[in-house]
């Protein structure tokens, strides 16, 4: 059996974006993570100090990458995409161990 892939983002805003604008335009990537091919779920939180970190569940790793290699070219995250400070971005994609419900 192949263990799902997690790929992990943590980034910062832009100066002057607040937390309920991108809570808000962030459903947009959910909506695209929901069209791509082995999607399963999707996670978003904040730590106090304003590091977002973004967690999604694939199927497999070659998901993951293929949604990630799509997400930068699809017209309708360009305002999500702009709220978020580039050079914070830190993406990681690793096996899945373990998962409780």
């Amino acid at each position: 059996m192949t263990k799902h892939a997690i790929e992990t983002v943590t980034f910062k805003l832009v100066d002057g974006i607040s937390r309920e604008a991108i809570a808000k335009d962030a459903e947009a990537i959910t909506d695209f993570a929901r069209k791509q091919a082995g999607f399963i779920s999707r996670r978003l939180s904040c730590s106090d100090d304003g590091l977002w970190i973004e967690h999604i569940e694939w199927e497999t790793l070659d998901a993951a990458k293929a949604a990630a290699a799509q997400i930068g070219k699809e017209p309708t995250l360009a305002t999500c995409m702009k709220a978020i400070d580039g050079p914070s971005v830190v993406l990681h994609h690793t096996t899945l161990e373990i998962s409780v419900n």
